[in-house]
């Protein structure tokens, strides 16, 4: 499997921590399912001075990166206008 760490940032208009809230539990289960899979290795928030979530930051493994892509673009965070931009770099997890 192919590993890539994946930094998304959310939009900053002003609904869009509302939309991270009311879409997150979903969010949340997907990702529950992805590590279930052995498709996520890590997974945070990315928060600004005052601890607010502003994005999120993960290092995932799939089989392609078609894979990931068709994973990404049904993540709750993607179809419900949570993350504005996601960065996806291929990773290699340390083995230490």
């Amino acid at each position: 499997m192919k590993q890539y760490l994946v930094t998304a940032y959310d939009y900053t208009d002003a609904e869009a921590f509302d939309r991270r809230m009311a879409a997150r539990p979903h969010h949340v289960d997907g990702a529950k399912a992805l590590k279930a899979s052995g498709n996520l290795i890590v997974a945070g928030a990315m928060l600004n001075e005052e601890g607010k979530m502003v994005g999120s930051t993960m290092i995932v493994q799939f089989e392609s990166l078609e894979e990931l892509e068709a994973w990404k673009q049904n993540d709750p965070y993607i179809t419900q206008r949570v993350w504005e931009s996601v960065d996806v770099k291929p990773f290699k997890v340390a083995d230490l």
